[in-house]
């Protein structure tokens, strides 16, 4: 057998240089963006990492989700978003409406919105900080990372324990059984986009009257 280490592929100097370049054109881009007094909350100011399972929803998907959770929590409502950031990102835009919203993510690069980030890792769902109440949101809206049992079964957890009763949640149309068995909510007829097309059909689910039907 050959020698573990033996395995890892070397990059080229001459790909090594060019990802040093695509680095810096990033920085350089992050760097415009904060001289120009750029909006961070909206879409895009941070970008997709495909390697964390990431797919932001379309602009008109992440509107109408946000619209729906605003709608569902009710005037001074709390929004609870885990690992929907492209809808925490829309609730952001719509600053000075008469609501608070938390993040729960495992992308550190969202601690830019300071107290409102909790980082999130599905796989320790109730690891949550304490002054996070149990059931003090009036709506949760989840996007669990993978399609997988597992995972819905964990960040249901969360769900369950975040929420006062209304859950929003996206994920594959396969889901649709254990979306019913770990949270009892049912499919709705609106059909949730992403700015690349995924390979699995995606829906939403609810288990409240809500206007995504």
């Amino acid at each position: 057998k050959m020698d573990d280490d033996n395995d890892i592929p070397q990059l080229s100097s001459h790909a090594l240089a060019a990802l040093q370049e695509f680095y810096l054109e990033q920085q350089q881009r992050e760097g415009m963006k904060t001289s120009q007094g750029f909006n961070q909350y909206s879409i895009g100011s941070i970008e997709e990492d495909w390697q964390l399972s990431q797919f932001w929803y379309s602009d008109e998907t992440a509107s109408c989700l946000a619209k729906e959770a605003v709608l569902a929590a009710g005037k001074g409502g709390r929004i609870a978003c885990v690992s929907a950031p492209s809808v925490y990102q829309k609730l952001k835009e719509q600053d000075g409406e008469d609501f608070s919203v938390c993040i729960l993510e495992y992308d550190r690069r969202f601690s830019v919105y300071g107290e409102e980030f909790i980082f999130y890792d599905y796989n320790h769902p109730l690891d949550l900080p304490k002054n996070l109440l149990p059931h003090s949101f009036d709506i949760v809206i989840a996007d669990p990372p993978y399609l997988s049992e597992e995972c819905l079964q964990k960040t249901a957890e969360t769900i369950k324990y975040l929420t006062k009763g209304k859950i929003l949640l996206c994920t594959g149309a396969i889901m649709e059984e254990q979306a019913a068995k770990h949270l009892g909510v049912k499919m709705c007829k609106f059909i949730p986009k992403h700015s690349r097309n995924l390979a699995n059909e995606f829906r939403c689910y609810v288990n409240y009257a809500s206007g995504l039907d």
